[in-house]
This record gives C-alpha cells, structure tokens and sequence, in this order.
C-alpha cells in the first residue's frame, strides 16, 4: 500500500499496541507520543531527565486524561543506561513499535560516557545498540516495526572508517551529516538480515524535512534570531515534523526497508509520503562494514 499525504489525521485506533519511543519529551518524539496516546496505545517515553519525562507526560495528559505513559530512564550516549532501559522494557508484557527518535546535531566535539564521538555514539550507536537489545521483544509483538529516524542531511554525509572518532578533524555539520547516514545504513542492512531470517519484524526510516525543534539549539544564536521569523514559511512545526515519523510507525501497509518523508518542496515541509535516500544509504559494503564495526564498539550482537 503506498501511502501519500499522511498527517496525523491518517493515524488509526492503536488500542492494546505498545510504543517505545527514544527522545519523547520534546520535539518530534513528544508529538509522535502525543499522537499515538490519544490512539489508545501505551506510549513508553525514554528520557534522559525524568522531571522533563514527567512535564511531557502531563502536557499528553492534559490533552488526553486517559493516555497510558511510562517513563523509560535513558540516555543513549551511555551503553549502560541503554542496556538498563531495554531491560525495563523487556519487562513490558509486550512491545509492538520501537521509534529510534533520539539524537544531538551539531554539539561542539565531545564524547559518549563509552569514549565515542558523541553524534556518531548517539545518534548512531546508541541507536544500533537499544535496536539489536530489543529485538527479541519486538519478534513476539503484533506488526512489529523499528523506526530509524535520519535526515536530509544524510545526502551530505560520508563514513570516516579511518577516523569514526573525529580525533583527527571535527566538523559539527560533517559529523553529523556522517552519523544520518549511518542511520540510513543501519536501516538497509537491518532490512536484509530481517527478511533473510524470515523475521516477523520490518525496519522503516523517516526524516521530518525542516522542523523546528530543540535539535538546532546547538546553532549560532545569530542564525537562530534571524531563521525565527521566516520559519513558517519554510519549516514543519514539530506536530507537522513528526507526520513521516507516524506514517513508519503506524501508516497501514508499511513494508520493511521503506522509507518516509515531507512531500514538498524538496522533501523540506508538507504531509508524508515515501521518499528515496541518496544511493550510498544502500551501498551493502558499506553498510556491512559499519554493522560490524557497531557490534564491536557496543558489544550487542543481534539475534539474527
């Protein structure tokens, strides 16, 4: 089923589902958890900050009194709190979705608890190593999803093998740029082993285009004074942002290795619809190369 012009509206009842979304109290993760609340599934929120975790679950609770909301600890630039936080999830009685949402774009350089470049380790890491944690849970779930969240940025993006870390040269934009494809990689290769295991699981990925969210707080205050009054006209609000997040994680007739995104202006802003990544988000060796490298620095090896 090909699916075009979804928005939030397009979100059917998700009664009994179960929702694990990283990064979900702001941003594109709060309104995605807002959305799937008022549908009836439990949301489960991983957070680094609890108090922001509990502000968020009020803000849904007070849209929608009846939400069923779970603060999830979770910091995914420290492997041991993302190992802790699939455990509480694995706890659950079940798991249907996991929407890989967190992430940090364009910090000064600096470095995960485990010693990585923090955009790479976020962004990248943190993300392979909760997906490969849960992945057991999401196989006995009911259409089972992971949702990689990239970005437009990714077209830009190169793999540094030679320098994963940044020690040698550090670029905000570059890395970040690197860690969006890296998303897009991990996504592709993790289709291909799924479907070759004859896994019951899918992987999707989307982007929101240009959204206006916490994530650019790391720009220039300057940029920042001067982008505000023109962003309407050129951005997705958040609630707007999160419109391909919903159709990967809810859109009905989803199909793994799928990809979403705005439908206008370039991919920029507008309802969500699949969308093609550049040609080297698919290039196998390349994707396979990181996947090892990925289980190595996290040490989580995938069940399939």
């Amino acid at each position: 089923m090909t699916i075009r012009n979804f928005t939030d509206k397009d979100v059917s009842d998700q009664s009994g589902r179960v929702f694990f979304i990283t990064g979900a109290n702001s941003g594109l993760g709060f309104e995605t958890a807002k959305i799937l609340a008022g549908k009836g599934a439990r949301v489960l929120l991983g957070c680094r900050s609890e108090d922001k975790a509990a502000a968020a679950m009020a803000a849904i609770q007070a849209d929608h009194p009846e939400a069923d909301l779970r603060f999830i600890p979770l910091d995914l630039g420290d492997l041991e709190s993302t190992r802790n936080a699939a455990k509480m999830v694995d706890a659950e009685a079940r798991l249907d979705v996991l929407v890989n949402n967190a992430g940090i774009m364009m910090p000064p350089r600096e470095e995960t608890r485990d010693g990585f470049e923090s955009q790479f380790g976020v962004n990248h890491l943190g993300t392979f190593a909760i997906t490969g944690l849960l992945l057991n849970k999401l196989s006995q779930g009911q259409d089972p999803r992971i949702v990689i969240t990239s970005s437009m940025a990714h077209r830009a993006g190169r793999i540094d093998f030679d320098d994963l870390d940044a020690e040698e040269s550090y670029s905000r934009w570059g890395r970040y740029a690197m860690s969006k494809l890296a998303n897009l990689l991990h996504m592709y290769e993790l289709d291909r082993r799924l479907r070759a295991a004859g896994s019951p699981v899918i992987a999707v990925a989307c982007h929101p285009g240009v959204a206006d969210t916490e994530l650019a707080r790391n720009f220039p205050d300057i940029m920042v004074s001067l982008m505000r009054p023109f962003s309407k006209l050129f951005m997705n609000s958040a609630a707007q942002g999160a419109w391909p997040t919903l159709a990967a994680a809810a859109g009905s007739g989803v199909e793994g290795g799928q990809y979403f995104g705005p439908s206008r202006n370039n991919e920029w802003v507008g309802p969500a619809r699949e969308v093609q990544p550049k040609s080297k988000a698919k290039r196998i060796e390349s994707a396979k190369r990181l996947w090892e490298i990925s289980e190595k620095r996290t040490a989580v090896k995938y069940p399939i």
